[in-house]
């Protein structure tokens, strides 16, 4: 499986889908920090990642344009995008700033 910095990825808990953002990557070692809260940050292998039910939502990075809390110059450069936000991207027909929409599977046909 060949993960990339900038993809986002889904678990399915009990009551919701829960996406992370790849950071980084060294080694066989990811960096996932999770979207609707910033600071979590964890590690996990490659391999852990497939077995443990993370699914693969999206290629191209998700970009959150709200503004929250004052984050320190670094944290501020080290997000910074490298293409518009508002970019459509026509095979995922989602902007970099619009979340990424859940995977579901088709259960009912």
């Amino acid at each position: 499986m060949k993960i990339h910095t900038g993809e986002v990825y889904g678990k399915q808990t009990a009551s919701r889908l829960v996406m992370y953002n790849v950071l980084k990557i060294k080694k066989s070692v990811v960096t996932l920090q999770n979207i609707d809260n910033p600071l979590s940050l964890f590690e996990i292998t490659a391999q852990k990642l497939s077995s443990a039910g993370y699914v693969r939502v999206s290629q191209k990075p998700y970009i959150e344009l709200t503004k929250g809390k004052r984050k320190s110059k670094r944290r501020q450069a080290a997000q910074k995008p490298t293409r518009c936000p508002y970019t459509l991207d026509f095979l995922e027909s989602r902007a970099d700033s619009e979340r990424p929409g859940p995977i579901l599977p088709d259960l009912f046909n």
